[in-house]
């Protein structure tokens, strides 16, 4: 543990327009919680960044001090990247301005914004560019994980959608990384993770979106499962690339359109959006129906800002969070039988499995065109454990790592990022494939100390 002089922090807090929060400051307990309740660290401060100069202040103070550097956007990252016990915070929360340029179809986002931060000044224009499907997820980490939505079929991964951004690196310089400045940087953070500095901004194209789109959810009996599965997988290639169709296997949760007696009972859930033309919707989305006998549904054209919400009371903060996940290039027979065994025996009512279609445009780029590899994966298979009471932690824990190891002869191999948990490190690999040792030498030239290294981590080789 690094100790730190009280003048020291003093000098230090003397160059801040933001606030430095010390363990006795009387909310700093309130500054250390973040989204996965299973992460409880205790860092020695944590600053609540004002602007790039803060940023700047507070990177050359960890790095000059020897303190463990961990960096939050919005915390919420299953592994807790966002903390680190011992060490200085960089709370990027404060900043969270998203301007539009509707003209040019430009958008320059903060890393404290949320999806809803930004979802919520494009859509004043029509405009959306590919996020995840949670609002209250961050924009920098999903960014620079790769990020995948609804729109991504049609419009690529969040980074396919990057144009340029702005990072201070490990030595305190603030650079402009872009495809014609600072071109490796670029390179790296379109997946790399928070590997190589702290971005300040973001600017990312927009499509026209909305502001409606036709959607919603087909829920059938977990007897059901199987064939309707096969169906699911028989109907991928052909769906336009304007509709994302996700399969959900969990228990009910009380949604107003099903039936009491079903609330509780174990589903497979049809999630699905359709961008194109409006009037196209229901034809869009009609062999979903067919998929099995429903339950019940919710489908019809609804404000995309507000689908982009509509997961974030099944995924709200304060609960116990443990994920695995494997990427597909299909969903074969074997892994339906697993699925339908898990979903039999799961150990807590909000847990779930989840097949994330995606390919489309995020199959377009090249495997070497970004940090981010896994351009062959059709399914992003995510086992999501989630529980309130740590005595439960053993036996959740025990259930997904069943399930993954269950899955894992039907997968690819590879791993998204944003996806692994803090043990997952050995995996780091599976995360990059190919490009690994080119991240290696841009991690080498921009931070060959290491200091970014709350993360899953890219390690130095000088």
């Amino acid at each position: 543990m690094v100790t730190v002089s009280s003048s020291a922090i003093d000098e230090f807090k003397s160059g801040l327009r933001g606030q430095l929060l010390l363990p006795d400051t009387p909310d700093f307990d309130t500054a250390r919680s973040i989204w996965n309740a299973m992460i409880d660290r205790s860092p020695a401060m944590i600053l609540r960044c004002a602007g790039v100069a803060d940023v700047r202040h507070g990177i050359a103070f960890a790095r000059d001090n020897g303190l463990p550097l961990a960096v939050r956007g919005g915390g919420h990252n299953i592994g807790g990247s966002a903390l680190c016990d011992d060490g200085l915070v960089l709370d990027l929360s404060a900043l969270k301005s998203v301007r539009i340029d509707p003209q040019a179809r430009r958008a320059y986002v903060e890393p404290g914004a949320t999806l809803h931060d930004f979802d919520h000044e494009a859509q004043a224009f029509g405009l959306a560019t590919p996020l995840g499907i949670n609002s209250t997820t961050g924009v920098a980490g999903l960014t620079l994980g790769g990020g995948f939505g609804w729109l991504s079929r049609r419009y690529g991964m969040t980074i396919d959608n990057l144009l340029a951004a702005d990072v201070v690196t490990a030595d305190g310089e603030l650079l402009h990384a872009s495809a014609d400045q600072n071109d490796d940087l670029f390179w790296a953070i379109r997946g790399g993770g928070g590997n190589f500095g702290v971005v300040t901004q973001f600017e990312f194209a927009l499509h026209e979106v909305g502001p409606l789109v036709y959607g919603g959810l087909v829920v059938l009996p977990l007897a059901d499962a199987k064939d309707a599965l096969v169906k699911y997988r028989a109907a991928t290639p052909g769906m336009p690339q304007e509709l994302a169709v996700w399969a959900v296997a969990r228990l009910a949760p009380p949604l107003p359109f099903l039936p009491p007696e079903v609330h509780g009972k174990p589903v497979l859930v049809f999630a699905m959006c359709y961008n194109g033309p409006l009037e196209n919707g229901a034809a869009a989305v009609e062999a979903v129906r067919g998929f099995g006998s429903p339950l019940g549904e919710h489908l019809g054209p609804m404000p995309y800002e507000m689908w982009q919400q509509a997961f974030d009371p099944l995924l709200t903060p304060g609960a116990r969070n443990y994920w695995k996940s494997h990427n597909l290039a299909a969903i074969d027979d074997g892994l339906i039988d697993a699925l339908i065994h898990a979903i039999d025996t799961l150990p807590s009512p909000q847990c779930e499995i989840f097949f994330g279609l995606i390919g489309g445009e995020t199959q377009r780029a090249p495997v070497d065109a970004t940090a981010y590899s896994s351009r062959d994966t059709l399914y992003a298979m995510n086992v999501h454990g989630r529980w309130d009471d740590a005595r439960d932690d053993e036996r959740c824990i025990a259930w997904a790592r069943n399930f993954f190891d269950a899955a894992k002869p039907f997968a690819l191999g590879s791993v998204y990022v944003n996806f692994m948990t803090q043990e997952e490190g050995g995996r780091i690999g599976e995360a990059y494939g190919p490009n690994y040792e080119r991240l290696v030498a841009v991690k080498n030239r921009y931070d060959p100390r290491n200091l970014f290294h709350h993360n899953q981590n890219i390690r130095p080789t000088v």
